[in-house]
């Protein structure tokens, strides 16, 4: 799980054609499950919030 802000915002608008810019929170999760990153825009910038699970 390489990609950061704007890979993941990329991926948001082909994939689930949706706009990250919209307030909803969008997650996603690494090939061997123990990695989460969550992508939300609130109101000012996009936060990216990612999650080592052991």
């Amino acid at each position: 799980m390489r990609k950061g802000f704007d890979g993941l915002a990329a991926l948001v608008q082909t994939v689930l054609a949706q706009d990250p810019y919209s307030g909803a929170m969008f997650c996603f999760r690494g090939r061997r499950g123990d990695l989460r990153k969550i992508l939300v825009w609130d109101g000012q910038g996009l936060i990216l919030v990612a999650k080592r699970l052991e």
